[in-house]
């Protein structure tokens, strides 16, 4: 019977005999990194989406729940080429937010640039007191 280490030792020897003779080996999924910043007028997400086009993103906002979600695909070979590593990461992710600050529904916006998503999230501007005059009859 083999011990772990021997299995360990197969397994990764069989790996690398299936990059080397470009056999496919499972792609790994991603999360793509965001950054959320606030502003006293906005909340503003840049999500880093390198290859993507912007067709293959898409964008809700449901209530105070924002999702973001796409999928990234693996180029296909150039024929003739074997890899020797594969370590970029593709596939179906998703990203949910929950936002606490009211939205202004109506303007939330959305770039893409250079790889970058940029949400806009302007808040909803709260109502100012108003000062109701008293008529006399």
């Amino acid at each position: 019977m083999a011990s772990t280490h021997e299995r360990n030792d197969l397994q990764t020897l069989r790996e690398y005999m299936n990059r080397m003779s470009g056999a496919e080996v499972p792609a790994r999924t991603w999360t793509p990194a965001v950054d959320v910043a606030e502003t006293e007028k906005e909340i503003v997400l840049h999500a880093e989406l390198p290859g993507m086009k912007k067709d293959d993103i898409d964008i809700q906002l449901t209530g105070d729940t924002l999702t973001l979600r796409g999928e990234r695909q693996r180029q296909s070979s150039t024929r003739g080429e074997n890899f020797h590593r594969i370590e970029r990461q593709y596939g179906a992710w998703q990203r949910i937010f929950q936002i606490e600050t009211p939205i202004d529904t109506q303007g939330v916006s959305a770039e893409y640039e250079e790889g970058v998503l940029t949400v806009r999230l302007p808040k909803q501007v709260a109502p100012q007191p108003r000062q109701i005059e008293i008529q006399t009859k």
